[in-house]
């Protein structure tokens, strides 16, 4: 993805036959995804104008020229992007998540753990995937709840952030495993 667009949403699954949507809004606001002015696909060659008409957590939308069921169920799961200059600067401790993916992953210590494959929020909170596999540190992503606790610092401009997980997310290598290798 290139860095001057950032995801916005996603489109879901139709609703009724009249060629509705549900979209799911990664916006504070999740009514507000509408209010970016067109939004675009990932290849950034199909551009979409969204009318909310059912505001709620998963809104849904009338999408310009979109005007039956089948061709609503043809855009499921397409996602959209915003230019990154239609959006406000982040606030103090806060970020985009385009913003962390890629971040080196360091512990306490300095050690490198791996890279931000996403960040995830299925309803209990942001967590980051880190791929521990970029550090030669296994094959299994380790799952950190994104919490200052968990993740006390993000430094954008050194494109790194450090990690403390809980413990219970730790797993030691086995007794004749060297660390770092796969089990």
């Amino acid at each position: 993805m290139p860095p001057d667009r950032v995801l916005l949403g996603r489109f879901g699954r139709p609703h009724g036959v009249r060629g509705l949507l549900r979209v799911q809004s990664f916006t504070a606001d999740p009514a507000d995804i509408a209010a970016y002015g067109p939004l675009a696909d990932e290849t950034g060659t199909r551009t979409f104008r969204l009318r909310v008409v059912q505001p709620g957590a998963m809104p849904v939308v009338a999408v310009e020229g979109v005007a039956d069921r089948e061709a609503a169920a043809r855009l499921t799961g397409t996602a959209l992007y915003v230019p990154r200059d239609r959006l406000p600067p982040p606030g103090e401790e806060e970020f985009y998540h385009a913003d962390l993916i890629g971040l080196a992953v360091e512990d306490g210590a300095g050690r490198r753990l791996g890279t931000v494959a996403s960040v995830n929020d299925h309803g209990a909170g942001a967590f980051l995937e880190i791929d521990m596999a970029t550090a030669g540190r296994g094959a299994q992503p380790l799952l950190v709840p994104f919490t200052r606790a968990a993740v006390p610092v993000v430094d954008l401009a050194a494109r790194r952030l450090v990690v403390a997980p809980p413990a219970e997310v730790i797993v030691p290598p086995a007794a004749d495993q060297p660390e770092g290798a796969a089990a």
